[in-house]
């Protein structure tokens, strides 16, 4: 048992929420009537408004249209990137749109349209049973709520070689704030944000080497993994299956020393090796809250601690999906259990899909055809190339494939893995097809598709599946 702090209490709250991301969309109009503390020691609105999805898909959107002038000359098209503006593609993003918006969330949730809202903007730790001290000095405050919403987000995963060894690095945090487009760079990790930003400074015209853990992409279906991998291997410098062993700073840069005895130099390095929950930072167990062997905080089915009455916790900092639409939709399923205690909803688990917004871009949903076998259905597949559409002809595109896995007996869909040109809006469909658990057998059939759009890759792979008893 965790008896409560003997320090004096500032201030008690009905709700406390720890994070200004996803979890800042909890208050609302049903909230009006509870008094609220916000804590946010960081940048307001979390990170995949200030350093994460948002920004890196618009820098995403720069890179892919200098991709497309550079491969002009397939459509017929003599046309080149002339210059690169690297300062005004920051402007542009932060300046214009990100550190406006992020400033105007803070500002709202201080005004007075939210009186029963105050905002703390200094690191808070449990110091006992639904008590946190925020702050240190003259700005400490040792405040307590009713019900409390951990939402305090993920970190970068920096490898001990790199941290140990005294060299300038950069995350998602800041890479994206360079004050010039480097020359050259160096990235650690081959995952979706190794691969974005890999995308985006080759496209700008920066020499790009990549040292992955083992390969690019590595939980992908095989038929992508293969095609993706063999495709930025003549793109990219990559170093497969080194370790970094250290790294040195150098005059032009960075040096990194690979487990081989060869070196990748570069004029700046990027650590992209995955993300940490940030419960470890929160001096949980001072209040009875678990955390899994992984470093989550642990909850139940519906977003409740564990072990530590009215905790609650949603986002990376306790889901199995480090994704934002999946942060968003456990809010809404934990504001729901807030507001209606009676009547509790399950955490949204189910057909999660995922884009890596790279080149080829991809996404996928559900099983892989390895998961499906696995798992013991009589599986049925279909790859689809875009190029055997019209609109692949109007791209001239040659790498872009649809593969969709469905149960041969069942007609119900596994799972579903684009790469190329709009796979994260094309994916939208077989989204659907999940979640309202639809017969694809009917589902080709039962509905026109545009000609010649590219959804017609989805209506062809869908049609060039196999199953029992069909014509």
């Amino acid at each position: 048992m965790h008896t409560p702090t003997t320090m004096a209490i500032d201030r008690h709250y009905d709700l406390i929420i720890i994070g200004s991301g996803s979890g800042n969309s909890i208050p609302g109009p049903e909230f009006d009537d509870q008094s609220i503390a916000i804590i946010e020691e960081g940048l307001f609105g979390g990170t995949c408004l200030n350093v994460g999805c948002i920004p890196s898909k618009m820098y995403v959107h720069t890179a892919d249209t200098a991709l497309d002038i550079s491969e002009a000359g397939r459509l017929g098209l003599e046309a080149k990137v002339t210059a690169v503006h690297w300062q005004s593609i920051v402007s542009r993003i932060f300046e214009d749109r990100i550190d406006p918006i992020a400033a105007a969330g803070e500002e709202y949730r201080r005004g007075p349209r939210t009186p029963n809202i105050d905002v703390y903007d200094h690191h808070a730790v449990f110091i006992a049973e639904k008590t946190l001290r925020t702050g240190q000095g003259a700005r400490q405050r040792i405040i307590s709520g009713d019900r409390i919403v951990i939402a305090a987000g993920s970190r970068p995963m920096i490898p001990d070689t790199i941290a140990a060894s005294g060299v300038k690095f950069h995350t998602n945090q800041d890479i994206m704030r360079l004050p010039e487009l480097p020359k050259s760079v160096v990235i650690i990790g081959g995952g979706y944000i190794a691969m974005e930003f890999a995308h985006v400074f080759d496209a700008l015209g920066t020499e790009v080497t990549i040292i992955p853990r083992s390969t690019l992409l590595r939980n992908l279906d095989q038929d992508l993994h293969d095609r993706f991998n063999t495709l930025a291997a003549k793109r990219f410098d990559i170093r497969f299956g080194r370790t970094p062993n250290g790294a040195e700073q150098t005059d032009q840069g960075i040096k990194v020393m690979l487990d081989d005895g060869s070196s990748a130099p570069g004029e700046v390095l990027l650590v992209a090796t995955g993300r940490i929950p940030n419960g470890d930072l929160l001096n949980l167990s001072s209040a009875g809250i678990d955390m899994t062997d992984d470093g989550r905080v642990k909850v139940d089915q519906y977003g409740r601690s564990t072990s530590a009455a009215d905790i609650w916790a949603l986002g990376d900092i306790s889901s199995p999906y480090m994704l934002k639409h999946v942060a968003n939709a456990e809010m809404r399923t934990v504001r729901h259990n807030l507001l209606h205690p009676e009547n509790l909803k399950k955490l949204p688990h189910d057909h999660v899909p995922a884009a890596t917004f790279t080149h080829p871009q991809i996404a996928t949903v559900g099983m892989t055809e390895a998961q499906a076998r696995e798992r013991g259905h009589n599986v049925t597949v279909k790859v689809q190339d875009y190029g055997d559409v019209a609109y692949g002809w109007a791209l001239e595109d040659t790498t872009g494939i649809c593969k969709l896995v469905a149960d041969q007996e069942s007609g119900k869909l596994l799972g579903a893995h684009y790469m190329g040109p709009q796979a994260s809006t094309l994916i939208q469909q077989m989204i659907t097809v999940l979640a309202f658990d639809l017969d694809v057998r009917e589902f080709a059939h039962k509905q026109y598709w545009i000609h010649p759009a590219l959804p017609e890759v989805t209506e062809n792979a869908l049609l060039g599946l196999n199953f029992k008893g069909s014509d």
